[in-house]
């Protein structure tokens, strides 16, 4: 969603850092073009203007520290205002009251409010272990109570049973009662949208919140429809009062404004975002992080902490045992592969990692999009187990056989084995004998840096590390050079900028001069 604006400030602030001294004019201009992105993106005219005005008073008042150019603190204090219009720190749904807490979802016909109440619902019960109750108060749309049915049926999460010719408050009533007589723990009640804010859903909405007593009441917003989302928001809280907002759509290709905009204009915390269509797809609001991925310098936390919840831990610590042996199969590579798919695909963690956001038109030209990944598992699900444990075996009548089960060719599977080749020279390499091999040299030595254990070359255990203690490694990556917009990863040289190993910083034998694993990116000459 933000990846123009993205570019724009990217390109703005490089600009700036560049330099050995700023004056009062250069801040000028860069701003009038901060100014100007910001408006292309849809954020609000007010939010824009005192946003300007705070990161002028600031960069033309700072004192500028020895160790740090003058470009670097403008960069900082852009991100450190971006942080606060999106609300400083992140605020999570108040579960803090006696059962059951009562949600109240709220919002226009079309937001997404049915599959986001079954998203919270799913997340609430697997990650936080409650036992929750939703309630269709719909009676209006079509089938919506049957939706929410289905919806609670897939994720195994109870609904209430419908009555027909039931009036939402009534609903609402039992519904509260249902879930104090079952033992839950968090009732939700989806109550219906219209098309445009209008007197009778008002009145029925306040009708609600009497009956209900909610200790949640969120505004369910699409955050492509740009500044009507804000102004609605403003009507909702006006009328019904809202405690937090919940914006849909995030993955679209929107310009994000709404997004900026919301928390500064209403006051009110956005507690969630979805970004996807699986029930899972749905994560905390950090300001921090949005910023940080808007002024390209990655999210490390939230990329951690989707790996720990897409990776399978027993898989992960077979592939481990492996790479201690120096043994890597093609089903591994598989398996690598729909790891990548699940975390979003390369996009999805390019845009997450520092300095790497700039790489994704790259690899979309070099042809490594999120495409490649299902073409080459078709490869490798065409062959016989013998083939995938040992491709040597993999002749040309095999591989005739192979391209036509996969709808390939021969290049594309004669590029596979390559890369395959590339990858289990490397884990050789990683696991290979002495000290516990490369990997474990350099991921206990970073360990160690970061104070976060590991020991004698030992890997740190990244699925129990405490969120805060991920933060305080993003800040370290950060001091290290890994968060600046463009700047390169410690240790790998610069080359372009994100300094990817291998295109002009130090190379990894076996890595061809490409992405680990995935050859195909041109070389720098």
């Amino acid at each position: 969603m933000f990846e123009n604006l993205q570019d724009r400030l990217g390109s703005i602030l490089n600009g700036l850092t560049g330099r050995g001294a700023l004056s009062e004019a250069d801040v000028s201009a860069a701003l009038r073009e901060v100014r100007r992105a910001l408006l292309e993106a849809d954020v609000a005219l007010d939010v824009i203007r005192s946003f300007t005005d705070r990161v002028r008073e600031k960069a033309v008042g700072a004192e500028i520290l020895k160790s740090i150019k003058p470009g670097q603190m403008v960069v900082k204090i852009v991100h450190d205002e971006l942080i606060e219009m999106l609300g400083g720190e992140g605020v999570g749904i108040d579960l803090h009251a006696a059962a059951p807490v009562v949600v109240m979802m709220v919002g226009l016909q079309g937001s997404g409010k049915t599959t986001t109440t079954a998203k919270i619902a799913h997340r609430l019960s697997t990650r936080d272990k409650k036992k929750v109750l939703m309630a269709s108060l719909d009676t209006r749309r079509p089938a919506a109570q049957e939706q929410l049915r289905q919806l609670g049926a897939q994720a195994s999460i109870d609904t209430l049973p419908v009555i027909a010719g039931q009036s939402p408050t009534d609903i609402a009533a039992r519904a509260v009662q249902a879930a104090r007589l079952g033992g839950h723990d968090v009732v939700i009640l989806d109550t219906a949208g219209r098309t445009h804010i209008d007197e009778p859903l008002m009145v029925e909405m306040a009708d609600i919140k009497k009956r209900s007593n909610p200790h949640e009441i969120l505004l369910v917003a699409d955050s492509l429809t740009g500044q009507d989302a804000v102004n609605l928001a403003r009507n909702f809280d006006e009328r019904v009062g809202i405690t937090g907002l919940v914006l849909t759509r995030m993955d679209g290709d929107g310009r994000g404004g709404a997004a900026l905009s919301m928390r500064a204009v209403t006051g009110k915390p956005i507690k969630l975002i979805g970004v996807g269509e699986k029930m899972s797809e749905l994560e905390e609001f950090h300001p921090r992080r949005i910023a940080d991925r808007i002024l390209g310098m990655g999210d490390i936390v939230s990329l951690v902490e989707r790996a720990a919840e897409n990776i399978d831990a027993e898989k992960a610590a077979a592939m481990a045992a492996k790479m201690a042996k120096g043994k890597f199969d093609l089903d591994d590579l598989a398996d690598q592969l729909r790891q990548m798919q699940k975390m979003g695909g390369m996009g999805g963690i390019m845009g997450m990692m520092p300095g790497m956001a700039g790489m994704k038109d790259k690899m979309a030209a070099a042809g490594l999009d999120d495409k490649l990944f299902g073409r080459q598992i078709a490869i490798i699900q065409s062959m016989t187990k013998a083939e995938r444990a040992n491709p040597d075996l993999l002749k040309h009548s095999r591989k005739k056989r192979i391209a036509a089960g996969s709808g390939t060719d021969a290049a594309a599977i004669n590029k596979l084995l390559k890369m395959h080749r590339q990858m289990a020279d490397m884990m050789k390499m990683m696991g290979g004998k002495g000290k516990g091999g490369m990997m474990k040299q350099m991921m206990g030595g970073l360990a160690g840096k970061m104070g976060l254990g590991g020991g004698m070359g030992g890997m740190p255990d990244l699925s129990n590390i405490d969120p805060k203690q991920l933060e305080a490694l993003q800040k370290q990556a950060e001091a290290a050079g890994l968060g600046k917009p463009g700047g390169g990863m410690p240790g790998l040289g610069g080359g372009l900028p994100g300094g990817l190993p291998g295109l002009g910083g130090a190379k990894l034998p076996g890595l061809g001069g490409g992405f680990p694993g995935l050859p195909g990116l041109p070389k720098k000459k």
